[in-house]
């Protein structure tokens, strides 16, 4: 306990750029560590990335069919033989579910073997310093990149809240594509001691300009969830905002949900809406609502929550119209029944890692063809909240 507070304390005082030399500082006086590496998830979830200064720095590694990938891939540490009696321990480098990279360090295989649950812990805290030094400094932004974003890409992803959250009650996972080109798509979560509230985006238009239409009416949503307004009203007062603005040239669709994290009971906005398919005891359907006139199209419009219900085991999965609507090289719509065996394909896997492989499914039907619209999957694992007992 004692190393492992002195590295806490490390990483907590030092500079936001620094992180990682205070790692391998620490874990060399603490641990005996021969080599300290950390890697990032790159946007598009197919690279981890190597931090360092550029453009002095290692090269990248695949998420799938490379060491490294494994922790990242199963969330668990994972032990890499080395010759000499050395192994190198990977460690996964996540915030509260949301995966964020890999910090991998070399020792002898003893000192592995001892001290592999506390480096674990060593992990969790550089995952957490991260986050708050990218509040200060732009290295492991720059990091997670292996493409230039477009401008319309950076405003999005700086929107998000994450790609992936684990509660007890819940996993979620999401993912854009194409990654360092994605225009108006967009989900957003937060979430209390009691309630969930979720919302899956479908934008409108192409570049900034779906874009700025997109970060206008999700900081609307969030500054209404924020006063402590119903789900209802939060899609007024949002559908206000950005009628306010574009005068019904331009609108967006939501799918909006708030659950309750006890009964699993949830209120639900579908204004346009992104579809919604449900995994439930093997069987995949697809979910639908009393449709809505989406934000912004008409003035004044009033919005009308409906009752949802999720039960324990249920996976819910979210899709945009790209990639429903997606069209393989013979004009054949991927459609429902395409989506849901990818769902039934996908059922063994962590929320987390479904939206990625469902638009690696998605790229296939799609052949060659560059993508001409943003493609958006999110996926909620409901486990419901344990009894008291």
């Amino acid at each position: 306990m004692k190393r492992f507070l002195a590295a806490e304390r490390a990483l907590r005082t030092a500079a936001p750029h620094a992180l990682l030399d205070a790692t391998r500082s620490v874990l060399v006086e603490q641990y005996g560590a021969e080599e300290t590496e950390l890697f990032m998830a790159d946007y598009s979830l197919t690279v981890l990335q190597p931090v360092s200064v550029l453009p002095h720095t290692l090269e990248p590694v695949p998420v799938h069919n490379a060491t490294v990938g494994r922790a990242f891939g199963s969330q668990k540490p994972y032990q890499e033989q080395r010759p000499e009696g050395r192994t190198r321990l990977h460690l996964p480098v996540s915030v509260r579910g949301d995966r964020l990279g890999v910090l991998s360090v070399t020792l002898p295989d003893a000192a592995a073997r001892e001290w592999e649950s506390e480096l674990a812990e060593v992990a969790d805290v550089l995952g957490h310093e991260v986050l708050v030094a990218e509040r200060d400094t732009d290295l492991y932004l720059q990091t997670r990149r292996k493409d230039r974003l477009t401008l319309a890409a950076e405003m999005q992803w700086q929107l998000l809240p994450g790609r992936s959250c684990s509660r007890p009650e819940y996993d979620l996972g999401a993912q854009l594509e194409p990654a360092y080109a994605i225009f108006g798509d967009n989900f957003d979560w937060s979430a209390t001691a009691d309630r969930l509230t979720l919302y899956v985006t479908n934008g409108m238009g192409e570049g900034i300009e779906a874009s700025l239409l997109t970060n206008l009416a999700i900081n609307a949503l969030r500054n209404a969830r924020r006063a402590g307004i119903s789900i209802a009203d939060q899609a007024a007062l949002a559908d206000q905002a950005v009628y306010a603005h574009y005068r019904g040239r331009c609108y967006l669709s939501v799918l909006m949900f708030d659950f309750d994290l006890a009964t699993g009971h949830a209120s639900v906005v579908d204004a346009g809406s992104p579809q919604l398919l449900r995994l439930r005891s093997g069987t995949v359907e697809r979910v639908t609502f009393d449709a809505q006139l989406p934000l912004g199209m008409f003035e004044e419009t009033d919005y009308v929550a409906q009752d949802f219900h999720v039960e324990p085991g249920d996976r819910l999965v979210f899709v945009s119209d790209g990639v429903h609507g997606v069209a393989s090289p013979k004009g054949e719509t991927y459609g429902d029944a395409a989506l849901a065996r990818a769902i039934h394909s996908t059922r063994l896997l962590p929320a987390a890692e479904v939206p990625r492989a469902i638009l690696r499914e998605l790229t296939g039907h799609r052949g060659e063809a560059m993508a001409d619209d943003d493609a958006l999957v999110v996926c909620l694992d409901w486990r419901g909240r344990p009894s008291a007992d």
